[in-house]
């Protein structure tokens, strides 16, 4: 399993995240991208406990949603199962778990106090974060998506789904979009990546 996770994960990491592993008892998959998550955990019928992350996060983003995805493990086991998914005690559970990982010897110092700030408060998902998300954006593959934030008013683009909208006026944070098959208002983040069409 570690050199599996040697191909995935910050060479720092890969000890401890294959301890956490291992301790938990999980059995870890990985698989092709899903464009709506990085990853998920899930406890089996049969009591076993299974994540699954997608192989083509960048390894800063794939430590992350594995130490992410774990912290729902061991807060169900600690506080049981009818706590909120992303409430308080997995928000503590989380930065606990995450804080051994917030270490220059993991993190490149360009993204470290980005990835500090974060987890004073996680949120349920990294890319609700506008500053983490295009801090770890940096260390993804390059490709030919444009930031909403990038896109001209007024412009066309497509999305993963293959819907099609045109860019409108920012609101406070996001940006409002139609849709042009239903002519609906949806509201997009700043970071959220598009085709510009």
């Amino acid at each position: 399993m570690s050199t599996v996770l040697e191909k995935y994960l910050p060479k720092s990491a890969v000890i401890p995240c294959f301890e956490l592993i291992r301790l938990n008892n999980v059995h870890l998959k990985i698989v092709d991208e899903r464009a709506t998550r990085h990853g998920d955990y899930r406890r089996n019928p049969d009591g076993t406990h299974q994540i699954t992350i997608n192989s083509s996060l960048n390894e800063y983003k794939f430590l992350i949603t594995l130490i992410h995805e774990i912290a729902h493990l061991v807060a169900f086991k600690k506080y049981g199962q009818y706590i909120k998914p992303h409430g308080r005690e997995w928000k503590q559970t989380f930065r606990d778990l995450m804080l051994p990982f917030i270490h220059p010897a993991i993190f490149p110092s360009r993204i470290l106090p980005v990835v500090a700030n974060h987890f004073k408060n996680p949120t349920a998902s990294s890319d609700t974060d506008a500053k983490l998300s295009l801090a770890l954006h940096y260390y993804d593959k390059k490709t030919d998506k444009n930031y909403i934030f990038e896109v001209p008013f007024g412009s066309r683009f497509r999305i993963y789904n293959g819907k099609i909208f045109k860019k409108g006026n920012k609101r406070v944070k996001r940006y409002e979009c139609l849709e042009e098959a239903t002519g609906k208002i949806y509201l997009f983040q700043p970071h959220a990546e598009v085709e510009l069409l």
